[in-house]
């Protein structure tokens, strides 16, 4: 049977392909890794190849083509739950959704002026107070999350979960850009840098040769 396949973007840029391509990795789902470097003369033809939304990450399973970070990690969590699922725990499974929702259609002052780099660290960007708010509302909500379900590891909810993929990418931005963090929210986004699939992600990042200015002067991906 063949492997399924991950469709993913730059991985300088596009966080939203790393949410499912490190739930993957941590879970030790073997799949097939497709890279379509964004914004170049033939991208869309060929992501569109892949899925009629024109966007990245696209998971390909079989006849199955799943779109969107969220829903893949949403099929990924039925498809191996004692690998990549939820919480077991009703309340805690309730929060880390919400708390996955929250970034998956939030945030966007946050995203916007820290884009997302993981190839190297950037100095002089000074969040607005939209951003800073955004940045505070993020380290309470992580703190809520370890507060109360955090006790059995060092992630979100003890176990690694599809909401540590979803907020993966906020914690590299606030290490890319310096982000003054209390202890707890440091901590946690020093455990997310130090998971060996972030590391990989980071390596293969700076091997990268394209580079795109638009997103270099701080616009998000």
């Amino acid at each position: 049977m063949a492997l399924p396949t991950l469709v993913i973007g730059n991985k300088v840029y596009s966080s939203w392909s790393l949410r499912p391509w490190l739930l993957m990795k941590h879970a030790g789902i073997a799949f097939e890794e497709v890279r379509i470097p964004l914004y170049g003369p033939d991208s869309q033809a060929r992501i569109t190849a892949f899925s009629a939304a024109g966007k990245v990450p696209v998971l390909v399973d079989g006849d199955l083509r799943i779109w969107d970070s969220l829903a893949i990690c949403e099929y990924l969590a039925e498809r191996f739950p004692e690998r990549a699922g939820w919480p077991r725990e009703l309340a805690a499974r309730a929060l880390a959704r919400s708390a996955s929702a929250e970034m998956h259609s939030g945030f966007f002052a946050l995203r916007s002026e820290l884009a997302f780099n993981a190839r190297e660290a950037r100095s002089g960007v000074i969040p607005s107070e939209a951003a800073r708010t955004e940045i505070a509302r993020v380290v309470s909500l992580w703190g809520e999350c370890r507060a109360r379900y955090g006790s059995g590891g060092p992630w979100l909810f003890g176990a690694f979960c599809p909401a540590d993929a979803m907020y993966a990418p906020v914690a590299l931005r606030f290490l890319t850009y310096g982000v003054e963090l209390p202890p707890a929210a440091a901590a946690y986004a020093a455990a997310v840098r130090a998971h060996p699939a972030v590391e990989a992600w980071i390596r293969d990042a700076r091997a990268e040769p394209e580079r795109l200015e638009k997103f270099e002067r701080g616009h998000a991906a």
